[in-house]
């Protein structure tokens, strides 16, 4: 049986705190790319109160790295219907 389990929840694919902050300093996350910190903060609360976040990083419906990927003024949340938090 195929293992269905989310990759990022699975140890041998965990996303470390070092691996995240070195794509965050990449030019993907430019200064002018990025929300505020009161609206990255928000999208945090939003998706940590959401019962498709997986493990407390990853976005079950898409499968992006949440602490990441809340940065982007580009980004909005997948969830169907209109998702919980939109683009800036």
């Amino acid at each position: 049986m195929a293992d269905t389990s989310c990759k990022a929840c699975r140890d041998d694919y965990k996303v470390t705190e070092a691996q995240m902050q070195r794509l965050l300093k990449t030019s993907a996350f430019a200064p002018e790319r990025r929300v505020s910190e009161g609206q990255y903060q928000d999208r945090l609360r939003i998706c940590r109160a959401c019962p498709k976040l997986a493990d407390g990083v990853t976005c079950a419906v898409c499968g992006c790295i949440i602490p990441v990927v809340a940065w982007l003024k580009e980004r909005s949340c997948p969830l169907p219907g209109g998702g919980l938090w939109e683009k800036v």
